[in-house]
């Protein structure tokens, strides 16, 4: 056997076919063994693989056991002469290992090898070479003083961004994401430490492999595509605290004392500095705009209460409008959030929604106020119209400001180009109009002529992006080679604008962009609807609310009900939020269903015909409602049949 490629996988199912699939077609005419080790996966990955990649070897753990032991319990039993560490986040080109092999046979010395690995924009990620993180290095990473010199030999040892991308070079530190390694140098310096969970083990393992006598290997005559997480899991205080914890353990083992504890230090402060930004970050991202939408609101409102007085012969009590006024405004951001204003891309129809529903609420609480409190509903009426301007003007200030996530709904319409053949760029425009808001789709052939029916060519594609001001590229895997996907990916020089996605044969999906953990990267079949934001709050504030009218005429409704302990105990744990009224069948289907909360009433009641509940589940998802949880919740309450 000449390579062994391990992979390990915790619920990222699409992903993970994709990565099957490019190891797959790089396999081939070589003698390979893949095993993927599954940390007890809740979303279906482990069905998938039995399904369609029979040829792997599977290993099922009952617990996560984290990413060293799951890989190590591969490793213990590959009998191949080569061993790849492979993420299930990645494509490899079908020429990978081929070229990889050739280079470590050409190179007895190397004991590990590291390839160019980009994100999913295209963009090179610098942590294809790094160097060892000693305290100095990692002082320079901690302060910044690598980012600002990225190209020092002194500063910015950490990502070695004094070499050059493209050219072969012995580096110190390989990558987790693509770890190749030979199985002699593993056999005499051990397997991946189990003391790290997650993170800093392929630092630990790829120095230990130097001290072993070996050299590692920066290779980047060929490319694997990385969708990491680096947004999202890097401003979280949990990866901030595991990372660098991870990093302490690395330094104990290795570093002396002295050293050690510097290292600590420095580890210790960056994870204070680090967690403090992380957790400062997500509360201002969180409470600006709901703060400057109340405070910009209440100025305005004080502002038309001061100025009414003046113009009418009326003294109001400012110490009844301390407390009125930000009630008003409490009420209308309430009423805003609620009704999907918060969202993001912008709606300013449902910011307007939201404003004129919370006066409606004010006016009907107003009028069953005693007279000795009411003091003017023109006020309110005045109050109204400058509350709902002040927060259309911030929405469009930031809107043209081009703050990020802060767009108009007109700009949900994206703008695709798709490449491939004819039958193949038809399905997957199908697959987008039925998953996202498009305004316009062009074709390009996958070939260097431009036959009948396309707009262009794929040598055409960076002049096309930019002449037809194209946001989202979608390559189709059966007509188009990793190799050339990948190419094209790294060469469009309008990366940070373009978000790039693959389309595999056969496949209701489509992933790309830059993120494995950012949600709205996987264009799926039929599923959208359901788990958006405005219907999963809305989904919430039905199963509350009905919840708490059955509460107050529980003593009426309970009569009607078969099993009263049941359905009293159902009625609590929708109350609380840990069931939904309405879900789905227990059947999923051959397509996997999003996850929602388990549910009291399915939509159908269970029967042989599996094919006729897929189908309910189905039209659930997509065309979710509210007024078809009432609908069955009524039936539900009123007839058990």
């Amino acid at each position: 056997m000449k390579l062994s490629v391990v992979i390990v996988n915790y619920n990222v199912e699409h992903f993970l076919e994709q990565c099957l699939l490019s190891v797959r077609k790089a396999s081939e005419g070589l003698e390979v063994e893949v095993f993927v080790v599954d940390n007890i996966s809740i979303d279906g990955s482990v069905e998938m693989v039995r399904r369609k990649f029979p040829e792997v070897i599977l290993i099922e753990n009952k617990e996560n056991v984290g990413f060293s032991k799951a890989n190590n319990q591969a490793m213990r039993i590959a009998k191949g002469e080569y061993i790849l560490l492979l993420n299930p986040d990645t494509v490899v080109e079908e020429d990978t290992f081929r070229k990889c092999i050739d280079f470590m046979d050409a190179h007895p010395e190397a004991g590990g090898l590291g390839v160019r690995m980009i994100d999913g924009k295209g963009r090179f990620l610098p942590e294809s070479k790094r160097g060892l993180p000693t305290p100095e290095v990692a002082f320079y990473k901690i302060f910044g003083l690598s980012a600002l010199f990225p190209n020092s030999k002194r500063f910015s040892k950490y990502h070695l961004g004094y070499l050059k991308e493209d050219e072969v070079n012995e580096i110190e530190i390989l990558s987790g994401a693509f770890m190749w390694m030979r199985k002699d140098a593993l056999d005499k310096v051990g397997l991946l430490d189990e003391d790290f969970f997650m993170y800093g083990e392929d630092i630990d393992l790829s120095y230990r492999i130097i001290l072993g006598g070996y050299k590692n290997y920066y290779f980047p005559e060929t490319k694997i595509i990385h969708y990491k997480g680096e947004s999202t899991k890097k401003s979280s205080v949990n990866y901030v605290f595991v990372f660098y914890n991870a990093m302490i353990i690395f330094a104990k083992k290795h570093f002396s004392e002295k050293n050690a504890n510097t290292f600590s230090f420095l580890i210790k402060l960056a994870i204070y500095l680090r967690a403090s930004v992380a957790l400062l970050h997500r509360f201002v991202k969180q409470i600006a705009l709901p703060f400057f939408d109340f405070s910009l609101s209440l100025g305005l409102l004080t502002l038309v209460a001061y100025y009414y007085q003046k113009l009418k012969p009326i003294q109001f009590e400012w110490d009844l409008l301390e407390i009125a006024l930000p009630s008003y405004v409490l009420v209308w951001l309430l009423a805003v959030f609620f009704s999907g204003g918060y969202d993001k891309p912008i709606r300013l129809s449902s910011i307007t929604k939201g404003v004129l529903i919370g006066s409606g609420i004010i006016l009907a609480v107003y009028g069953l106020l005693p007279k000795s409190v009411q003091f003017s509903r023109l006020i309110i009426v005045v109050g109204t119209g400058t509350t709902l301007f002040s927060f259309l003007f911030l929405r469009l200030l930031l809107h043209y400001l081009k703050i990020n996530g802060y767009s108009l709904s007109s700009d949900l319409k994206k703008r695709f180009a798709i490449i491939g053949k004819k039958d193949e760029v038809e399905r997957v425009k199908s697959l987008l109009e039925q998953t996202t808001n498009i305004s316009y789709v062009a074709t390009l052939s996958p070939d260097s002529d431009v036959s009948e029916g396309y707009d262009g060519n794929i040598n055409q594609l960076e002049d096309f992006i930019h002449i037809n001001r194209i946001n989202e590229v979608v390559f189709c895997a059966k007509d188009l080679s990793a190799q050339e996907i990948i190419h094209q990916m790294s060469n469009v020089k309008t990366q940070d604008n373009v978000d790039f996605k693959i389309a595999q044969p056969d496949s209701l999906f489509l992933i790309g962009s830059n993120s494995i953990h950012t949600t709205g990267e996987v264009y799926m079949l039929n599923l959208n609807n359901i788990t958006k934001q405005k219907n999963k709050r809305n989904k919430r504030m039905f199963d509350f609310f009905s919840a708490l009218f059955i509460l107050l005429f529980l003593p009426f409704l309970i009569l009607f009900q078969k099993d009263k302990k049941q359905f009293t105990k159902d009625l609590f744990t929708v109350l609380v939020g840990k069931k939904t009224w309405v879900g789905f069948n227990s059947f999923n289907g051959k397509y996997k269903l999003p996850k929602i909360k388990d549910a009291v009433i399915t939509i159908a009641p269970q029967s042989s015909d599996n094919e006729k509940m897929h189908k309910l589940n189905m039209i659930y998802a997509k065309d979710y409602s509210v007024l078809t949880d009432l609908r069955l919740l009524v039936r539900y309450l009123f007839n058990h049949d």
